[in-house]
């Protein structure tokens, strides 16, 4: 089969879809991306993918879609794909339904987070829920990241038989490593006896890290990694103020890493993750950590609440509100043995629920039986 796996910028095509696109290579299909021009479209191409550039853009401007729809019209009758694998709400949209124009055999889609399940007014969710009914329905292969998504699709005749299909990350990549946590922490003079949180992901707001931030000034005699940047094409308010004044109250127990390409290792080096978000579709970060043997502090919505077993391998809190964060937190940072406990579980339940191959054989799979 020739697939074309379209998403919105160089970030997802590189840490979401590079898996599947290895794992449908290594099937025998030809596999080419499609997403917004970046630089780490230069990783996939590294590993000899074709990566076409299209004009993607995150808003909702008609403009902006109507180029990036044509861009997609082109590109599909110019490469005539047998399968179009759509990801991400708005990229989803447009490929499928400039899938459907072109007339390609099959159309597939997964869904990482439904527009009409996050904040925003009655219209824009509303818009967004009678889109998604439309494009479910030229949809032949619906698949979902988490339970509750496949139940919406199915609650909301999207789509009649959705696949939730998780998430995953490979254990031998994230895992306990006593040398790299020996390393990271010699290098950052963190001493081994120092409690660390970590939090991974993008520097916007509905990450929680406003109220992380000031949760932190509760949590005593523990330092807080924040590991991520800001996209060019993330929207909302700047967290600078935020971030700056949190600068100032915690002085060095706080630490700004910026992106990095070292996560297993910072991991391996932290002793708590969190993830305070307000929504999300099922976090690949939180898999990560769990792998890697840390207990996962983060807020009870869609997608965390699958991951997390409350008072086994984490915890959950109510979405936005700061004091049962900054307890939760407390909590952990005060017992190590209930650390350790809740670590060692976390990653037993990761392997058997979030192995990557397994998730990634269960994909192309589906892409392959659903096509045939």
């Amino acid at each position: 089969m020739k697939i074309l796996e379209i998403t919105n910028v160089d970030f997802s095509l590189r840490h979401f879809l590079l898996p599947l696109m290895r794992e449908l290579r290594e099937r025998g299909h030809e596999v080419t991306g499609v997403c917004a021009d970046g630089p780490l479209i230069r990783d996939v191409r590294d590993e000899g993918f074709s990566v076409v550039t299209v004009p993607m853009a995150r808003s909702f401007s008609p403009i902006a879609q109507a180029r990036a729809f044509l861009a997609l019209v082109r590109l599909i009758r110019r490469e005539r794909p047998d399968l179009v694998h759509a990801h991400m709400p708005i990229s989803g949209l447009l490929a499928r339904f400039a899938a459907k124009l072109c007339g390609v055999p099959h159309i597939a889609y997964t869904c990482h987070g439904f527009l009409f399940n996050q904040p925003g007014s009655g219209l824009r969710r509303l818009t967004a829920l009678v889109l998604e009914w439309i494009a479910g329905h030229i949809t032949s292969t619906y698949l979902t990241v988490s339970r509750e998504e496949a139940a919406d699709a199915r609650r909301l005749h999207i789509h009649p038989h959705p696949h939730a299909i998780g998430n995953g990350r490979d254990p031998r990549i994230f895992m306990p490593d006593p040398a790299a946590r020996t390393r990271i922490r010699a290098e950052f003079n963190i001493p081994e006896d120092r409690t660390v949180i970590i939090a991974v992901s993008r520097l916007v707001r509905h990450k929680g890290y406003p109220e992380l931030l000031v949760a932190m000034e509760a949590v005593p005699d523990t330092d807080l990694w924040i590991v991520g940047e800001r996209l060019t094409s993330d929207h909302g308010e700047s967290l600078t103020p935020v971030f700056d004044r949190a600068q100032k109250t915690l002085g060095s127990r706080l630490r700004f890493l910026g992106y990095r390409t070292d996560i297993p290792a910072l991991l391996a080096a932290a002793d708590i993750f969190t993830l305070p978000s307000h929504f999300e579709g099922l976090p690949m970060s939180i898999i990560e950590a769990m792998m890697t043997g840390l207990p996962v502090v983060a807020t009870s919505i869609r997608g965390p609440r699958e991951q997390v077993v409350p008072e086994e391998t984490g915890l959950l809190v109510p979405s936005g509100e700061t004091a049962p964060l900054a307890r939760a937190l407390t909590r952990l940072v005060r017992n190590p043995d209930l650390r350790h406990v809740m670590g060692t579980q976390a990653r037993a339940h990761a392997l058997s629920r979030f192995n990557e191959q397994t998730v990634l054989a269960r994909t192309a799979a589906l892409l392959e039986k659903d096509k045939a």
